[in-house]
């Protein structure tokens, strides 16, 4: 394969990061953009040099080149955009978190994309960060032991004025609240360090915007493997992001991987002078692991192999997450199972999903 080129859709906060970490992975070319919104769109078409289109139909049939499709549209579009994707042009995609937003699409979508040979790249970047992966190296080789207790905590701050922005926000059927559109990637990495969950005991509320959606979750839950873990996520910590960290008690120590976005190992206590190495500086909350991310995309795509995250892996942190509502839904403890799923998250809104619908029209006088 020569060069790798992709297409983005969407052109939000995250579209212009993913557009920027392209910038350092020589191997992919970012040629084309959809956004609907033409001041959002502009802005990404003028600072990365390249085409944009209103209408995403259009874009791939004016670009049948394109390799990879990335789709950074609001959450609860994330289904419908991508089955478009592959099923009308059987393109490769890359998705944001959380993936989707109800397992039964993320298995729908899979299997539609084996059936016409594509992949699906789930975005989950802070697996990437350095001392996550120092951690998770120090749990494989038992430096630290046997996981005993793990826990996540999301410590920031998102005031109405963030849930005012868009239409989607604080939805149940295209964002999910603080657990979801925050607090996924750290429910990952809970399972990314310390094994698969076997069930789930949750508690949400919403104390400090008003939306629909739950803004704190607090919840206890059981590894398979016997440990015990916490999960704390909150967006009501104000007047600024404070932390986003995870912990794991070993039967041989203690680490600690914290900072605003999990980058930062500030404690690692089988040898302490350990954590000065294995923490990064972020100048976003968002960090660089898209970057290697797509290193990883270029890998699979020109030699094939693992993919970063395997369908597998992205259903469970998808059923976690389920559960953890599920259980909040109920009050009630919850065994983790492929078909968990909350009857909140991801239901149908088709009066928001048309403010983020293309039209299948393919225009000619499309391209801004």
């Amino acid at each position: 394969m020569e060069l790798i080129k992709l297409a983005i859709i969407g052109g939000g906060r995250v579209a212009l990061h993913h557009c920027e970490m392209l910038r350092e992975v020589a191997e992919i070319k970012l040629i084309a953009a959809c956004e609907l919104r033409k001041d959002r769109g502009q802005i990404l078409s003028e600072r990365y040099n390249v085409p944009l289109y209103e209408n995403y139909y259009t874009m791939l049939s004016e670009n049948p080149d394109i390799d990879v499709v990335t789709i950074a549209t609001p959450s609860g579009m994330h289904f419908e955009h991508s089955i478009d994707v592959i099923k009308n042009y059987k393109k490769h995609i890359v998705i944001e978190k959380p993936t989707f937003m109800r397992p039964d699409q993320l298995i729908e979508a899979y299997k539609l994309a084996e059936s016409n040979g594509c992949k699906i790249f789930p975005v989950f970047q802070n697996r990437y960060n350095k001392a996550v992966n120092f951690v998770k190296s120090s749990i494989e080789n038992k430096e630290l032991g046997e996981v005993r207790m793990a826990s996540a905590r999301v410590r920031w701050c998102r005031p109405q004025r963030y849930y005012d922005r868009d239409a989607w926000r604080g939805t149940w059927s295209h964002d999910g609240g603080a657990l979801t559109n925050q607090g996924v990637h750290y429910l990952d990495i809970l399972r990314y360090l310390g094994g698969e969950i076997t069930k789930v005991n949750a508690l949400s509320v919403t104390q400090s915007v008003n939306v629909e959606v739950d803004d704190t979750v607090a919840a206890v839950f059981e590894f398979v493997k016997g440990g015990l873990g916490v999960i704390e996520i909150t967006t009501s910590a104000y007047p600024e992001d404070f932390e986003a960290s995870v912990s794991i008690v070993g039967s041989k120590g203690l680490a600690v991987v914290s900072g605003e976005a999990t980058n930062k190992l500030v404690t690692f206590s089988p040898d302490p002078e350990k954590c000065e190495a294995y923490s990064e500086e972020f100048k976003i909350v968002y960090g660089t692991g898209h970057q290697e991310m797509y290193r990883d995309i270029s890998r699979v795509l020109r030699e094939g192999g693992e993919q970063p995250v395997s369908a597998r892996d992205a259903l469970k942190t998808l059923v976690l997450l389920h559960s953890i509502y599920l259980s909040a839904e109920r009050q009630d403890w919850v065994q983790l199972s492929d078909g968990n799923q909350s009857n909140l998250l991801g239901r149908t809104d088709e009066q928001i999903s048309k403010l983020y619908r293309t039209s299948k029209k393919i225009e000619t006088k499309n391209k801004i």
